[in-house]
Order: C-alpha cells, then structure tokens, then sequence
C-alpha cells in the first residue's frame, strides 16, 4: 500500500476541503494519504490587503516548490487562487466540482433589528478590490432603510482566516462582513470545523448576493488539483484524481479564467467574473471596475444574431415602463382580499411585486427565510422594510434548491429543508414549496388606438406563457412577431411547450433590438 502526500495550506479552511478530497480518495483507491500542512506568504501577512503587497502568488508558490522537489504528491488549491500563469513542471490535475460559487454577507441579527433607525455609515468588512467596488456601488439596494435614508456602504480591511473574521464581525468591528460561501458550506463538513463554525454563526443572519449583482471571483468554489508533469508512474495517480473532475465545472471556470486574464488578472482585479451554464449555453456575467472604467456584463454566449424587427414596435409583457416608445402590458393584476397569513419560522418565496400586499398584510409574522424570484423585487422587499436572504435571479429555483441543502444555511436557519411557502398568482404551480394565490391576471378592455399599435408590433418580451397565450387569442397577428423571454420559469414552459422563443440574459438586450 503506498502513501501519498498532499500539500495544503495549514488553515482551517485549506486543511477541512484538503481532508474532504483525502477522504474521498481513500474510497476510491486502496491507497494511504496523508496531508502536509506548508505555511504560504498569504498566511502570514494579514496586516495589509493582499493587493498592496510586493509580488504575486501569495497563497500557491511555498505549496509550488514543496511538489516541484518532491515533497509532496500533489497539493490542493482553492482554484480561485492560482494565478493565470502556472510555474514550468506543475500539471492540472483536476477540477472538483463547485455548487456554492456566491458570496454570503454575514450580519448580527441584532443589527438588522436596528435598521429602521439606523444612523451613519454601513461598514461591512472585506478587502477583495471586487467587493469593494460592487458592495459599495450595489449593496444599499438591498438592505432595508439604508437606500432610503441614504447612508452609504463603506468597505472596511479584513483579512485572517475564515473564522477570525467572523469573531471581528461577532466583536462589533464590522456591521456585516463577506465571505464566499463555498469556504463555509466546507467547514460546515468537518467535525471540528463544523463544531467551530456553528458556534460562531449562532445569532448572525445572512444575504446570498445576487451573481447578476455582485459576480462572486473567477473560479470561486471549485478546488484545483495539481501534479507534477513529469511524475513517473505510468500515470496512476493522475488517472486516479482525473475520477474529481467535474465537466460542467471545468466549462464554467474555464470560461471565467480566461476573462480573469483578459482583464489583466491579478489579486488587484476589482472586477467579479462569474459564468453558468444554462440549458445548452453559458450566462456570463461580470461586473466591477478597470482603469476606472466600469465594467457592467451580463450575456449568453454565442448569442445568434437577433432576427430584424425593421423599424416595428417592441411589446414588453409589463404594467409599465421608463423606456419611451414601447408598449406596455394592458392586463392588470386583480389583487383579491388578502388573508393574514402565519409565515413565522417558515421560508418564503416572493414571485413577483403583486404579492407584496399579501406579505404586508402578514408582517406580524415575519417568516424565517425570505426569497426573491429577482433582484427587481428583492430591491422592492428592502424597500418595503423586509430583510431578504436571497434570489432566484430570475433564473428559476435551480438555485434556491441547492441553498435548502446547504449545511451552512440549515445551522442559522433550521425549517430551511421544509416545504416553502410561494406567493404567486392564483393559478400558480411550484416545485419549491405549497403556492398562495395572491393575486389574478385579468385583461382590461383596450383601445382601438392599442389594437393599432399591437398590429405594427414586430417583437415581444413575455414574463409568463400564460400572457402569451392571453396576447395571442386576443391579437391573433401576433404570431408573426419575434418572441422573447428571460432565462427562468418562463424558458422552460415555453420549451416545455415546444414553442420557438428567443431566451434573451436581461431586460436590456430587448430594447436594443430597435
């Protein structure tokens, strides 16, 4: 039986996913593994933001020369963390697969109970140049009272490991601090990390940023496996961890690094790179700053060109909008006399802005978790004075499946695993939890002048199949128009339904279509 040694930083974090791969390894194969715990650069020097120090590697290169000498097997990376350029000698080994690529934004429970009297900045501590620039641009829109009393977000320097800074934000040094979520759904798997952890998020609450908002770093949440190049055993141990890759992975971050590059790279980069796979093509999204240009992204890749409207009108499937010249949805929600509704410890999701009365009507019971369908009506829920856990961003509940599982979600709250409650339409259906119908789709009587316009239509946007049905009986010409959704529920009923629709990444790609 051989034993192979794995190199790994020597924090709590690096030695809990280093341990997590061992074991999995162990199952694998017959073999022994055994970690060696390096000291690194980045370790060390938590005094300064990493990107106001001299050179570059700060977390790889003492973990690079112990496996280039032999030292060790192969060593284990957060794969965010090596740099576009790899030393001569050191091959990629594997991939592992990522499900918790976003950010997390830890916060007192304490503290959001003092929002709506909230005076002074709000200081959320972190010293990534991307969430500075995108927490301090971004994050007001999401946090109750604060847009409207205009107080600014300001960023604050924090380093140490995962745990310091969790004990500083619990000391009162931070009034929220961020955090990759993938680094704490990993600690959430070791016991003693786990034990550690549980402890220091008793009485914290949390926001999962949006990915369309707040893109979290290029390859965040997949682990990197490295191997020397030339090692000389008929290739066993690189057939053996090539069984980690994860393919879905690997096209997702593969796309992200070499954006990272393109940009420049560097841990000085204060721009967020995230892309998904979705259906059969890649969203990506990127957001942040460069040479002081800001950098705003959000697109399917190898997007067809659109088919031409020459010069017709664009229907946009809303009850209104800013933009000049389009014409807007005719149908009104009928809200009908809503019930209060017992939400307390359960976790609720928030469909669309015609639900708000309905959750106003039961803010005596304020639910455990709340969740929005996307950013656009989380912003209204912060508005209206709610503290949001997360989003679907408008792509589905995909992701808000993969958030019930998580075991850092389930220690701050419990009832996560139980059946949601949905506020949608009366005739809704969900895959996430039991549906309250908080509102009705009636058509209102239209104008010859509407009727006109309709007919000159050459492409519409839809937010429902239902609408597009409703549209289409009424103004049957419609069918000669081009045809348009989001990513989310809407996508996927339409092709469900097997009906041509053109999936466009956000709003603002349909009114460039003039």
């Amino acid at each position: 039986m051989k034993t192979y040694k794995i190199g790994t930083r020597g924090s709590l974090l690096a030695v809990t996913q280093s341990t997590l791969i061992k074991n999995q390894l162990e199952k694998m194969a017959s073999d022994r593994f055994e970690l060696v715990l390096i000291k690194t650069q980045g370790d060390e020097i938590t005094t300064k933001p990493l990107w106001q120090l001299e050179g570059k590697d700060f977390f790889t290169k003492e973990l690079d020369e112990a496996l280039l000498k032999g030292e060790v097997d192969f060593v284990i990376h957060s794969y965010k963390d090596l740099g576009s350029e790899r030393p001569e000698g050191i091959k990629l080994a594997a991939v592992t697969e990522r499900r918790f690529a976003h950010d997390i934004l830890l916060i007192p429970q304490k503290l959001i109970d003092q929002l709506p009297h909230w005076e002074g900045d709000f200081n959320v501590g972190t010293s990534s140049p991307r969430r500075i620039v995108n927490l301090s641009s971004e994050l007001k829109n999401y946090i109750p009272y604060i847009n409207q009393k205009n107080i600014a977000v300001k960023t604050q320097m924090l380093r140490g490991n995962v745990n310091t800074r969790i004990k500083k934000l619990k000391d009162g040094q931070y009034h929220a601090v961020t955090l990759a979520l993938a680094g704490l759904e990993r600690l959430a798997q070791g016991e003693k990390s786990r034990a550690e952890l549980a402890e220091l998020l008793d009485g914290l609450n949390y926001f999962i940023l949006p990915q369309s908002v707040f893109p979290s770093a290029a390859s965040q949440g997949a682990l990197g496996i490295e191997i020397k190049n030339d090692r000389d055993d008929g290739g066993y141990l690189l057939s053996l961890l090539d069984q980690l890759n994860h393919q879905i992975t690997i096209e997702e971050v593969s796309r992200e690094r070499k954006a990272f590059k393109e940009y420049g790279g560097g841990c000085h980069l204060a721009v967020g790179i995230h892309v998904k796979k979705v259906a059969d093509t890649f969203l990506h999204v990127h957001a942040g700053e460069v040479d002081g240009k800001s950098i705003k992204l959000k697109k399917l890749e190898d997007q067809k060109q659109w088919p031409s409207i020459k010069g017709r009108k664009l229907f946009i499937g809303l009850p209104k909008t800013d933009r000049e010249g389009l014409i807007c949805d005719q149908y009104v929600a009928k809200i009908p006399q809503t019930k209060n509704l017992n939400l307390s410890h359960q976790h609720v999701f928030v469909t669309s802005r015609y639900t708000l009365p309905t959750l106003k009507a039961s803010q005596a019971s304020r639910p455990q978790g709340l969740w929005a369908a996307g950013v656009k009506t989380a912003e209204l829920l912060a508005q209206d004075g709610f503290w949001i856990n997360g989003s679907a961003d408008s792509l589905g509940t995909a992701d808000l499946k993969v958030f019930q599982q998580s075991n850092v979600l389930k220690m701050m709250h419990p009832q996560i695993l139980d059946q949601w409650t949905v506020l949608s339409h009366q005739e809704a259906t969900s895959d996430i939890g039991q549906v309250v119908g908080c509102y009705d789709r009636k058509n209102q009587d239209v104008s010859e002048d509407f009727v006109q316009k309709m007919k000159d239509v050459g492409a519409c946007f839809w937010t429902s199949i239902h609408q597009y049905h409703a549209y289409l009986e009424k103004f049957p010409f419609l069918k000669d128009a081009n045809h348009y959704c989001g990513l989310g529920k809407t996508w996927q009923e339409f092709k469900a339904a097997g009906l041509h629709i053109i999936p466009l990444a956000n709003m603002q790609e349909f009114y460039e279509l003039k």
